[in-house]
């Protein structure tokens, strides 16, 4: 029968090309999962190690039974040779899917395992560019399997060897069961399904040759989302009348669903609002180098804030995540790193990660949603070859799985008459109005443009969100990175978007601050700080009790602002965040009154003299936080940019001019300013390894909030940068320019 070992303990890493694969070099001692990156992939300037690196470990072949040995490789970013006693037994392309080698043939009483992961930059396995780290290493589990030379495929694809597909017929369900399996002349198989109590409730016997099974549950039990997310367990068994070969099994749920353009997703046949997260799987100090501790901790907390739905983006996340997102009743959009740049040599690489990330999690009761790409168009939209590899996509996905919907996630200046979004089933937008230019009210309207011209069209928010770290103001402004104009972003956001029913689904852009390597925002460099919790996981933003407020059924009531304690104005607003209809404030004992908040939003006008014990109560439900009365702003709440070539304090100001402190809409209308910004915008073009699709009039639109200085800033995430001198020059230039009136 089959074993599984877990292979993780007491490998030799080294970074330093080996001579051979046959003998263990030395190196470091590490226990697996591993990157090499989870320092400088988090610490800001892009310039984490990529390469290719070594792992070596000893196998004895008399510590595992079974006529055949297989290596089971969970995540190996982003390319792999393995090899057993310096002979090259596989190889692997694609960093976040299930692969694995036959070993046996290479076989030795003692051997060496040695493994060559590589994640440096090529023009063929995706992703090349994105915003966020591409962590190198062996960073999920590795296995053992033994098995008999009789037994369920392990060669495709990585695939669990069984797919099970129900279907719903009233109060009952037809399951069809498919198992992986080479010919066996002569043998049977058991086919069973269990209930979530491990009775077993169908079970029929075929011939090994049919491979597949349809059995009926009676009086189905259902898989339905948050309220009630019930598994089965399907068992397939190849045996005949002398003995048991080998048993495969897995999960599965019953559930109906589809997506309305008018009422957005049902699930079971009734309305069911997807309002979710999007979740990175890196850690501070950790990398993606997780451990199943980790990753739960992720779920309850998603679930804490009361989300239904998350987008697991960008690539493969790893099995135990996919499980638990089945337990606790997710809706899930899992996707592929097809992401930013179109890779002209990148198309079989495509098509091997969409088909393993099907295969592999066919099973999973809660994935919904195949997403085929992401932003693919910051080069353009027209190429022929990415319109086809689109195609392509799509149709291989409905070939492996004829139950669920395609989707993509598009770039928020594509032109939604663009031909390629008339591929997937599904199509859905990444808008940051509101921090990426523009202001928070242009995302509703946006979308009921787009509902009037298409009211035949499901559509979706991918993403959407702003950057907040522990810096702190009264008066936030879009761009400031404090905790306060994130909260006031996500507030907006929560009005706008929650109140559209036709918007089928809403995943905040993220769940978890991530790792970015290119970044330098916000004071701390290395990451993408719009997470509703900070990389550690340690602290939960203001924002994230905004969803909880809206998303949670468990009573609860929230004091805004702990971090902001240090206030000058007489009066202050204190925000109260709370699921229960009504709060009450107290400062120092004193009741400020009740109040209730349609949004659930509750704004209370605070005195600010001396210290003031401030207390939320609401049902039973109460918190507690303090303000103190300072003279002074308290510097130690304003952004400092950590390696800031120019901060915006630096830049001359004459009055009555231009400036790199101004913004650009105020620049672009001046004549003489809109030439400056001309030469500012085709430098920008030229240095972009991928050339932007224009500058359109609903781009320039969103430029138009942003003020020069933070706008290149954020270019250098695209490898765009400015010395210190070019930026005084250009200020320079403008500072010799008269501000519009209008502006003035």
């Amino acid at each position: 029968m089959r074993k599984i070992s877990n292979f993780n303990e007491n490998w030799i890493f080294t970074k330093e090309m080996p001579e051979d694969f046959s003998a263990i070099p030395q190196g470091d001692k590490v226990n697996l999962p591993h990157t090499w990156n989870a320092v400088d992939g988090q610490d800001g300037g892009n310039d984490y190690y990529r390469g290719e690196c070594y792992y070596f470990k000893p196998l004895c072949r008399d510590n595992f039974e079974g006529e055949e040995l297989w290596l089971e490789f969970l995540g190996a970013n982003s390319s792999a040779r393995v090899f057993v006693n310096g002979n090259c037994a596989g190889t692997h392309n694609g960093g976040y899917s299930t692969f694995r080698v036959n070993i046996t043939p290479f076989l030795e009483k003692e051997n060496i395992i040695a493994v060559a992961v590589d994640n440096s930059p090529n023009d063929n396995v995706y992703p090349q560019m994105a915003d966020f780290t591409f962590y190198g290493g062996l960073y999920r589990d590795v296995r053992v399997i033994s098995v008999p030379a009789c037994h369920f495929d392990l060669s495709y694809v990585g695939a669990p060897g069984i797919a099970v597909t129900p279907k719903i017929l009233g109060k009952s369900a037809e399951v069809e069961i498919d198992v992986y399996l080479d010919e066996a002349k002569d043998k049977n198989l058991l086919f069973e399904i269990l209930d979530g109590e491990n009775n077993t409730v169908a079970s029929e016997t075929v011939e090994a040759v049919l491979k597949k099974a349809v059995l009926t549950l009676e009086n189905v039990h259902l898989w339905d989302g948050v309220f009630d997310p019930y598994l089965y367990k399907a068992r397939v068994t190849l045996f005949d009348k002398n003995q048991c070969y080998d048993t495969v099994e897995t999960r599965f749920g019953c559930r109906t669903f589809e997506v309305s353009a008018k009422n957005g997703f049902m699930l079971n046949g009734r309305e069911y609002a997807l309002r979710g997260v999007s979740r990175h799987q890196d850690r501070w100090g950790l990398g993606n180098a997780l451990k199943p501790e980790h990753h739960r901790e992720d779920m309850e907390l998603i679930n804490e804030l009361g989300a239904n739905t998350i987008r697991l983006a960008h690539y493969q996340h790893d099995q135990f995540f996919y499980d638990l997102c089945d337990e606790y009743g997710m809706v899930i959009w899992a996707e592929i790193p097809y992401i930013s740049n179109h890779l002209s040599a990148g198309l079989d690489n495509t098509v091997s990660q969409m088909k393993e990330l099907v295969v592999q999690n066919y099973n999973h009761p809660s994935i919904f949603f195949w997403g085929l790409s992401n932003e693919i168009t910051m080069g353009g939209s027209d190429k022929e070859e990415l319109l086809e590899n689109h195609r392509i996509l799509n149709d291989l996905v409905h070939t492996l799985d004829h139950t669920r919907y395609t989707t993509v996630a598009v770039l928020s200046m594509c032109s939604v008459h663009d031909a390629y979004l008339k591929i997937p089933d599904l199509i859905a937008y990444n808008h940051y109005f509101g921090w990426y230019g523009g202001d928070t009210s242009m995302n509703g309207e946006w979308f009921d443009k787009f509902h009037r011209e298409y009211p035949l069209r499901p559509i979706a928010v991918s993403e959407y969100g702003a950057e907040g770290l522990n810096w702190h103001t009264s008066k936030p402004v879009q761009g400031d990175y404090t905790e306060e104009y994130q909260a006031h972003y996500h507030e907006e956001l929560i009005k706008q978007l929650f109140s559209r029913k036709y918007i089928w689904a809403t995943y905040v852009w993220n769940m978890f601050d991530f790792g970015a390597d290119a970044r330098a925002e916000g004071g701390e460099n290395g990451q993408n700080h719009k997470g509703l919790v900070t990389f550690d996981r340690k602290y939960k933003k203001d924002s994230f009790y905004a969803y909880k407020a809206h998303l949670s059924s468990v009573p609860f009531v929230h004091i805004a602002g702990k971090r902001y304690v240090d206030r000058v104005e007489d009066v202050t607003e204190v925000t109260v965040y709370s699921n229960l209809d009504t709060v009450e404030l107290f400062a120092n004992g004193k009741s400020l009154g009740k109040k209730k908040a349609p949004h659930r939003f509750f704004k209370f006008e605070v005195p600010n003299v001396g210290e003031t014990e401030l207390e939320a109560v609401a049902g039973s439900c109460r918190d507690n936080a303090k303000i103190r009365k300072v003279d002074t702003f308290n510097e130690e709440y304003t952004l400092k940019e950590k390696g800031a070539i120019l901060n915006w304090f630096d830049i001359t100001e004459p009055e009555g001019c231009l400036s790199l402190n101004d913004k650009v809409d105020v620049i672009m209308a001046s004549h003489d300013g809109a030439r400056v910004m001309a030469e500012f915008f085709s430098k920008i073009q030229d240095a972009m390894p991928v050339k932007p699709h224009g500058m359109g009039p609903e781009m320039m639109k969103m430029l138009g909030s942003f003020t020069l200085l933070r706008l290149t800033s954020l270019v250098s995430m695209l490898d765009v940068s400015f010395t210190k001198d070019e930026l005084l020059t250009l200020n320079r230039r403008l500072n010799r320019i008269r501000k519009p009136e209008e502006a003035k």
